[in-house]
């Protein structure tokens, strides 16, 4: 069955909004410790989407939404901010935007998905188009940095192939609150024994927690999981790629962050890459 073009669409939100995760982050909560921010963006998320559907789990989904709630936001989201506290913004996208190209292959083996090449290509001309936006000769590497957004797309990638393959019979909202309410419940004792206490939350701190908890945990996830029921796990992955670009977008709009012309045409291939990956997926008007 050919995908919707208003999924896609709609899908695409998510990662065009987690590209302010970065500027959000260093602007808005520079003082903050990363397993801490991970932590205040999933669970209060959670609980107020799951004040709104009051259902729990029942029998296998808890061990099931425990472990989607850890590889979908308690793992990726504290190596995402370690990697972003770690790195400049441009290195730490570029790093987790190997995620489609695990995606490709995870998804052959757990789902039985059919290994489609052009897929394979269009991940890494999408990888290829995010370095051009955002390596830069100023870019340096950080060791656990890097380790961190490696290990958040290894851990991404196997949450959105297990998000397709386990789909409880609830709607999208409860479950979205499940697995946020989770995620954050686990991070309560990473953050706890590793972080150590956060400043005094000043207006513009409150602004950044409220916009990555509200609409870049809560929203975005929502229309994230929506398009994981509808869309081949490879083709949502390679929407992802819109993320860096809206980052480096944002820079150049709100904080005079010059445009290249080599970030133009990393743009240009990102987008290319999009419309390829959906093409290979089976992607269509709808």
């Amino acid at each position: 069955m050919k995908t919707r073009t208003s999924d896609l669409l709609l899908t695409a939100i998510a990662p065009a909004i987690w590209g302010s995760t970065y500027i959000v982050t260093t602007e808005f909560l520079p003082d903050f410790p990363p397993m801490t921010v991970a932590l205040l963006r999933a669970l209060p998320a959670g609980l107020l989407l799951l004040l709104i559907v009051r259902q729990l789990p029942a029998g296998r989904w808890w061990p099931r939404v425990f472990v989607l709630g850890a590889l979908n936001f308690s793992v990726f989201w504290s190596m995402l901010f370690i990697s972003a506290y770690r790195l400049p913004g441009g290195v730490a996208a570029t790093v987790g935007a190997v995620q489609p190209l695990i995606v490709v292959f995870i998804a052959a083996a757990l789902l039985g998905s059919r290994l489609r090449w052009p897929a394979v290509l269009a991940a890494a001309l999408g990888l290829a188009g995010v370095a051009l936006l955002v390596l830069t000769p100023r870019a340096s590497l950080d060791a656990v940095g890097v380790a961190a957004g490696l290990a958040g797309a290894v851990s991404m990638a196997f949450g959105t192939v297990l998000t397709r393959k386990w789909q409880p019979p609830v709607s999208l909202l409860t479950f979205t609150a499940w697995q946020l309410t989770a995620g954050g419940l686990l991070l309560i004792p990473v953050a706890w024994a590793l972080d150590p206490a956060i400043p005094v939350p000043t207006a513009g701190n409150l602004f950044g927690l409220a916009w990555l908890g509200l609409i870049g945990a809560a929203l975005t996830c929502f229309l994230m999981f929506r398009g994981i029921s509808r869309i081949d796990p490879a083709a949502v992955s390679l929407l992802g790629f819109l993320s860096p670009t809206t980052a480096v977008l944002l820079g150049w709009v709100f904080l005079n962050q010059a445009l290249s012309v080599a970030q133009a045409a990393g743009v240009l291939l990102v987008i290319g890459s999009i419309w390829l990956g959906q093409r290979a997926n089976g992607a269509g008007r709808g």
